[in-house]
């Protein structure tokens, strides 16, 4: 009986182990015929995440040691993509105790926050940093929270940020701040994703994410395209040559043969085609490259190695930051150019009601000014300057030619007007424009508010927003 129980085990072991390998060979499967823009594709075929340069030049600063090892792994400060389904019920996430709302660093604003679609399985990374990505397809949004609690049965976060799930994974001068990254990027952008891991390929077919510690991340700039945002404190703290949006490569030359783990081999393939970008900053750490958890991806199987830290070191000696490329490709095979001259302007409040009751609301996943339909008409104007947003590579430049095209629907209007700081005048007017309106003009100062104003239709609920670009880019 002993004899034919083991056999029966060993015919069960081997069945459930068949049905595991094919289970992974069949989402393995779906992972490649996934469209990009998808919940295991996330972002678009030319995302920067998902392309890669052609004949990058690279600098000379070397990323620096620290107290610690370089990593490559999940865990504490890492974060995790979770599916969002139609059945799932909504969630409302507060904010902290002692706060007055979960801040919206887009709409610049404290607020109670409902997620349309909850999925059941959501847990926030266990570090203080506690990130946690939901992808909803259905929807094409990526929500990016920080600081996410379950406190006494409710939800609560320190922050809130979403991107697009189809667009380039990275905030614009106008929606500067699309995820819960300091480079302003959803925490689960270019992570090693669960699927991914032993999925057969050579490499990871995008670019990772990764952190730098204070000795080489740079003061100035502290970030650079396609980053929109870096650590507040980043300009006084830290003390290398690195900013937050750089994408690290290893050289062509490098011998990847030469390392021996041959998880490590395949994140030394992906560094040395797709690269990884400066998303965070970490404490003590030289790089990490971050794993998504609940993968059971460990460098250190068993225990730790010093073969692999080894070749972790040989690694960090070898990275370098991309200073230019050639030209860029994307995962379909196709040379294009990152676009850089993105919208500038943004229907971020505060707004001063001058006319009417019941004032518009920033919707920050319109991006626009949103009306009811009120008895009588509704003007209001953002004195705040916030409208275009100082990201450091896209500001206004005096002289250069823009166009300023209008967004709306229920016969809402823009009005756009650009203030002198050193005459307080104002210097530019573009009267109010209707849907598709449109005019062009030449940016007349370097020290200057922007100040816009949105009305409404009497009896009529409508939106507004616009767009504000470069001529000639």
């Amino acid at each position: 009986m002993i004899i034919t129980a083991s056999n029966n085990l060993f015919h069960r072991g081997a069945a459930t182990m068949r049905l595991f390998l094919g289970m992974l060979a069949l989402l393995a499967s779906f992972a490649c015929s996934a469209q990009w823009g998808s919940f295991l594709k996330p972002f678009a075929a030319d995302s920067l995440w998902n392309s890669r340069p052609v004949a990058p030049v690279l600098g000379d600063f070397q990323i620096p040691t620290s107290e610690y090892s370089p990593s490559v792994a999940e865990g504490p400060y890492s974060t995790a993509a979770f599916l969002a389904k139609t059945s799932d019920a909504p969630m409302t996430v507060s904010g902290l105790p002692g706060t007055t709302g979960v801040w919206d660093p887009d709409a610049e604003v404290r607020r109670t926050v409902t997620i349309p679609h909850w999925p059941a399985d959501v847990i926030p990374a266990t570090g203080s940093d506690g990130h946690a990505d939901i992808i909803d397809p259905v929807a094409g949004v990526v929500h990016s929270l920080f600081k996410l609690k379950n406190i006494d049965g409710q939800w609560r976060a320190a922050q809130y940020a979403w991107a697009p799930l189809n667009g380039s994974g990275w905030g614009t001068p106008a929606h500067y701040f699309q995820g819960a990254r300091a480079a302003a990027v959803p925490s689960t952008a270019g992570i090693m994703r669960k699927h991914e891991i032993n999925d057969g390929d050579s490499m990871y077919r995008h670019a990772l994410a990764m952190s730098l510690t204070f000795n080489a991340l740079a003061t100035n700039p502290t970030y650079v395209f396609p980053a929109t945002s870096a650590d507040t404190n980043a300009a006084t703290t830290n003390s290398g040559r690195i900013p937050e949006g750089a994408l690290l490569m290893l050289p062509a030359s490098f011998d990847t043969a030469r390392i021996t783990n041959a998880d490590l081999r395949k994140v030394a393939e992906t560094l040395k085609v797709y690269g990884a970008y400066i998303v965070d900053r970490n404490y003590g750490t030289p790089f990490v490259i971050y794993v998504e958890n609940g993968s059971g991806f460990s460098l250190h199987k068993g225990g730790w190695s010093t073969v692999v830290a080894g070749e972790l070191d040989e690694i960090r000696k070898a990275l370098r930051q991309v200073v230019s490329a050639t030209g860029w490709v994307d995962a379909t095979g196709h040379a294009f150019t990152p676009p850089r001259n993105l919208n500038l302007l943004s229907m971020r409040g505060a707004w001063t009601l001058r006319e009417g009751t019941n004032p518009g609301v920033f919707d920050t996943l319109k991006q626009a000014v949103v009306f009811a339909a009120n008895p009588s008409r509704v003007v209001q104007t953002n004195w705040s300057g916030r409208a275009v947003n100082l990201v450091s590579w896209a500001t206004p430049q005096r002289g250069r030619s823009y166009r300023l095209t209008a967004e709306a629907t229920g016969g809402a209007m823009l009005r756009v007007q650009i203030i002198e700081k050193a005459t307080n005048k104002f210097v530019y007017d573009s009267g109010d424009l209707g849907n598709a309106g449109s005019v062009t003009f030449s940016w007349p100062t370097d020290d200057y508010t922007v100040v816009t104003t949105a009305s409404s239709v009497a009896g009529v609920s409508g939106s507004v927003g616009g767009t504000l670009v470069a001529i000639g880019e």
